[in-house]
């Protein structure tokens, strides 16, 4: 996670170093680039600590490694490691160079970089972008690899590991590495190059000053990503980096631009054909015209007495601060370079000397390097029931996408008097040592305002056996509801192979009704679907929840498609899990109605 350091000697060193004139668009897909074969472009460049590096110094006898890196792109830092390792293992025959082409990369976040990521090769700033352009380099990490004699011999991406929020266990096809050991045996590579994906290179954007457009950030763009993408994408949140500022958000204009295209953000995965969900995040056709009208105009600022007030939040919680907080551990759990670990269980004793009453609660992930999720459970185990539960252990939790829980007036979770919570916690080796302190955060309300107990169901189809190869197996489960319930939101969950998941209510008098769709599942995106109205289903209704794994060679993130999967913790294996929350609508806690069996 990025810290914004905005410390103006950076200023100084961009004065210090020779600057040229705007250029390209970064979405300009024309944009002139090197060939098989064209010499290297010398420059002369000065490093995030202000040497001066001329690539005609460079070690004639040792090919070259060009990498373009952004201190923010997920990709690079996946990469950095694997980048290390492959000029480590060649360091007799291979030499690399990092440059950072984004405008909105400071000098001070780049140091950063090198210290947390441990890089000691140089990373030069390119002003202006004008040796990116004279690369024709478009995103990062892309790569160029030229041979002793300065001749590009490869360009593109690192290796085919990951894409786009979504990473296999290890790369098919490495195609730099093979690149490299071409040339080691003077032969050229069998593939010299390749599409490189990542996140687009921030680039100095010449604004038409002859453009009568309106469309500005201050004006419009401002507003909308302070409505959809600000609660998220701001400093000490989930997001990789910030947009609440125009300089951070205008070198991110053109990939803003293609995600908002792509339907990759705000991600939402929900069929507008079935159901209205209040935690909707999709922007509308106007303002996704906006953005790209924005963008084309070279993003410019607007006046700045039209940006509208920043919206407000409790620095490091979106639930406000909370009444208590647990840390998982009490001292930083240790998090080994690689191997894939299990599932760790963590419990901690709450001391709670009464039952609490939960309205809001949000795990606060320590380290999103290393951590793919955390569920909080509640174990019951010695505890008294309390009057009204309706049989329900799950708390919350976190994940890639998903929300703190924020329950309505009237509406809380409860924790009985001496409970001990359960934290199950997935961490992920990225190849370097780690550390995590993750915790979870609890508001209470007064038990005299609740009125409502909320629990969380699930339908689950645990036999299952996924067979090798299958690209459209299906899997369905269901439960009666053995009581009125009234829905409040589901959650999907399957684990790599997942593809859709389906939720339909089947009514006592025959009709049937679709609750959520979701076609194009994606496990890197754990959403929750909040109803705009709670969903009231009948006693006798059936919740049937259909979902389908794709298990080929098609699935990008799929680790063996020649073996058959099974229901297990780990990613590798898999889940089907149509989660719930459900109230009773005529319990009323401050009537004392008398209690009703579970649905």
């Amino acid at each position: 996670m990025k810290y914004r350091l905005r410390i103006f000697n950076t200023l100084l060193f961009i004065a210090a170093v020779c600057v040229t004139s705007p250029v390209l668009v970064a979405e300009d897909a024309e944009r002139e680039q090197l060939q098989t074969g064209d010499l290297m472009p010398s420059f002369v460049l000065k490093d995030y600590q202000g040497n001066s590096f001329d690539s005609s110094k460079l070690d004639s006898d040792k090919a070259t490694i060009v990498v373009f890196f952004g201190v923010e792109c997920p990709l690079v830092k996946f990469y950095v490691p694997k980048l290390a390792d492959l000029v480590k293992n060649n360091r007799d025959t291979l030499q690399i160079i990092g440059l950072n082409s984004n405008r909105q990369d400071s000098i001070t976040e780049i140091t950063k970089f090198a210290s947390d990521l441990k890089v000691n090769c140089p990373l030069l700033k390119d002003p202006a972008n004008r040796i990116a352009d004279a690369f024709g380099a478009s995103r990062t990490p892309e790569v160029f690899l030229f041979n002793s004699n300065q001749e590009l011999v490869y360009q593109g991406a690192i290796d085919d590991q990951f894409t786009y929020g979504k990473q296999k266990f290890k790369a098919s096809k490495s195609y730099l590495a093979d690149a490299v050991e071409a040339i080691k045996n003077q032969r050229s590579p069998k593939i010299p190059k390749t599409e490189t994906d990542g996140c687009i290179i921030g680039r100095i954007l010449p604004q038409d000053k002859d453009s009568k457009s309106t469309v500005t950030y201050a004006n419009q763009i401002s507003r909308i990503l302070n409505e959809r993408c600000v609660n998220c994408h701001r400093d000490g949140e989930a997001a990789p980096f910030s947009l609440t500022d125009y300089d951070e958000v205008v070198g991110w204009a053109g990939m803003i631009d293609e995600v908002v295209k792509d339907q990759r953000m705000p991600p939402w995965h929900a069929n507008p054909k079935h159901g209205k969900f209040k935690n909707d995040p999709t922007l509308s056709i106007e303002q996704k015209k906006l953005i790209s009208d924005w963008v084309k105009a070279g993003a410019p600022l607007g006046d700045k007495d039209d940006l509208p007030t920043p919206p407000e939040f409790t620095e490091g919680w979106r639930i406000g601060e909370p009444d208590v907080v647990f840390q998982v551990t009490k001292k930083p759990y240790s998090i080994p370079a690689g191997g894939v670990l299990p599932y760790e269980y963590f419990q901690v004793k709450t001391n709670f000397k009464e039952d609490k009453w939960v309205q809001a609660a949000e795990v606060r992930i320590g380290n999103r390097a290393v951590v793919h999720h955390v569920v909080v459970v509640v174990s019951r185990r010695g505890v008294r029931p309390v009057h009204g539960e309706i049989g329900s252990e799950w708390l919350t939790a976190a994940a890639p996408g998903s929300k703190p829980l924020i329950l309505s007036d009237g509406l809380a979770k409860v924790i009985p008097a001496g409970a001990t919570l359960v934290f199950q916690v997935h961490y992920t080796p990225i190849g370097t040592p780690q550390t995590d302190l993750s915790s979870v955060g609890f508001k209470f309300v007064d038990k005299d305002r609740v009125r409502k107990i909320v629990g969380t169901k699930q339908v689950s189809a645990r036999e299952l056996k996924i067979p090798a190869w299958d690209d459209s197996y299906e899997v369905s489960a269901s439960r009666k509801m053995r009581q009125d319930a009234l829905m409040l939101a589901m959650f999907p969950h399957m684990h790599w192979r997942g593809k859709s998941f389906k939720y339909t209510a089947k009514y006592p008098d025959g009709r049937s009704e679709v609750l959520l769709d979701v076609p194009n599942y994606d496990f890197n995106w754990q959403n929750g679907y909040e109803f705009e109205q709670p969903k009231l289903l009948p006693r006798g209704t059936e919740i049937l929840c259909e979902a389908v794994f794709d298990n080929s060679a098609k699935n990008f993130a799929n680790p063996d498609p020649s073996k058959p999967v099974t229901w297990g913790d780990q990613t590798y294996e898999e889940m089907m899990i149509g989660y719930f929350d459900m109230v009773l609508p005529e319990q009323d806690l401050q009537n004392r109605l008398s209690e009703q069996q579970e649905p």
